[in-house]
């Protein structure tokens, strides 16, 4: 099989460290299992328990201005105004989530977290307009349910604990929607704009540069303009003159939000990239030329064989040919060249599993997938009538995958 760096390597010379597959840019895992709503499972971050504090703390303190005869159940109040908060972050990000399972795109799980929550969909819409109402249809829930809190405000008294939690939930929801509908990634507004930019260009890559750059835009606006907006009086409160708490707090928020843009727009660049250049990566042309041999054979006489064939792995077979296992390039390093005559091939190889069996037909995410399913440092690359076509190594894969990556889209 062609491999850009055997005309200079061998079996016998080459060495490499253990490496896992390339891996996708995706959250970390970890959090609170709340649920599994049409399949999809529902995490709380760590971090979401850190904001809901600020919220029952912030939330609190304008309670006690507008309904001082609550005393310290106000914070009670203000809890259930956090958890209701985002439950209806939850139902906005269930929306992107119908939407998905509905074009049948797999969703590997939903997050709320710090500042909002993430709906991980593992693969990208076929169409620009799937992409645009993919993204739109979150803000559009959370538009739907500021008008739902809207008019259940109506019979309540507004000076009440019900009206002052309505009126927060209408209000907090408009923000959610205006703040998403934000030409940015990555924002939904942002996915919105690239999926405009895709259909006008036909080109997804370019509506993603020019979404991405939007974001970076929007990052640094967001960076100088919410603290001087808030200082000028702009919304809504008394300008500021002296430099105070209110102050310090608006600056550490608004350089937290532009973080978040500012890095969500680069992270959303970089997997464009990477499923762009994924299709380059096919097991069929990075595979490598094997030789099989029994289990007692010498280590030394069976890479005499894999040089005098051009092969760069080795097979254990039984009698009857069927692979049991691959002998590992790290092991073969590892053993002293006069020890080799005396060495059984079987002590090096790792047994097969399933997952350690790839079809040559693999190529791009279904091939990373497939690797991450069963991290091995090699793998069996068999034809669909099973024959064996060769081995794949996870050294030639992080390779390929890194050299692609470098090049320019």
């Amino acid at each position: 099989t062609p491999d850009p760096d055997s005309h200079d390597r061998t079996l016998a010379h080459s060495g490499t460290a253990k490496t896992q597959p390339p891996q996708r840019p995706q959250e970390p895992r970890g959090g609170l299992l709340m649920g599994r709503p049409f399949g999809v499972p529902v995490y709380v971050a760590p971090s979401w328990f850190l904001v809901a504090a600020l919220i029952t703390w912030v939330f609190g303190g304008q309670l006690d201005r507008v309904l001082p005869e609550l005393g310290a159940a106000r914070y009670l109040v203000s809890l259930f105004f956090a958890v209701a908060f985002y439950a209806s972050v939850l139902v906005h990000e269930l929306a992107h989530t119908v939407a998905a399972l509905r074009f049948k795109l797999p969703v590997r799980r939903i997050q709320l977290q710090f500042f909002g929550g993430v709906s991980e969909i593992e693969k990208e819409a076929e169409t620009p307009g799937r992409e645009f109402v993919l993204a739109f249809v979150g803000p559009l829930l959370s538009l739907v349910l500021a008008g739902v809190f809207y008019a259940a405000m109506q019979p309540v008294e507004p000076g009440t604990v019900p009206g002052v939690l309505l009126a927060g939930l209408m209000i907090s929801n408009l923000i959610v929607a205006a703040f998403n509908l934000l030409p940015g990634l990555p924002l939904d507004g942002g996915r919105m704009l690239r999926a405009i930019v895709w259909k006008i260009t036909g080109k997804p890559m370019t509506g993603t540069i020019a979404a991405a750059w939007v974001g970076r835009a929007l990052a640094v606006s967001v960076l100088i303009g919410l603290p001087w907006l808030t200082q000028s009086g702009a919304l809504g409160s008394d300008a500021v003159d002296n430099v105070g708490m209110d102050t310090v707090m608006d600056a550490l928020l608004a350089a937290i939000l532009a973080a978040i843009i500012w890095t969500g727009a680069g992270n959303s660049l970089r997997m464009a990239r990477l499923r762009e250049h994924l299709p380059e990566l096919r097991a069929r042309t990075l595979t490598r030329r094997a030789v099989p041999v029994e289990t007692d054979t010498p280590l030394s006489e069976a890479l005499r064989r894999a040089n005098a064939a051009g092969a760069r792995a080795l097979v254990v077979v039984d009698t009857d040919g069927n692979p049991l296992s691959l002998v590992r390039e790290a092991a073969i390093v590892g053993v002293p060249e006069h020890r080799r005559p005396w060495v059984p091939v079987s002590g090096l190889a790792a047994d097969l599993t399933d997952g350690m069996r790839v079809s040559a037909e693999l190529a791009g995410e279904d091939l990373l997938d497939a690797l991450r399913a069963a991290p091995a440092t090699e793998y069996l690359v068999v034809e669909e009538t099973g024959e064996i076509y060769g081995v794949l190594s996870a050294a030639d894969v992080e390779r390929a995958f890194v050299k692609a990556m470098a090049r320019p889209s």
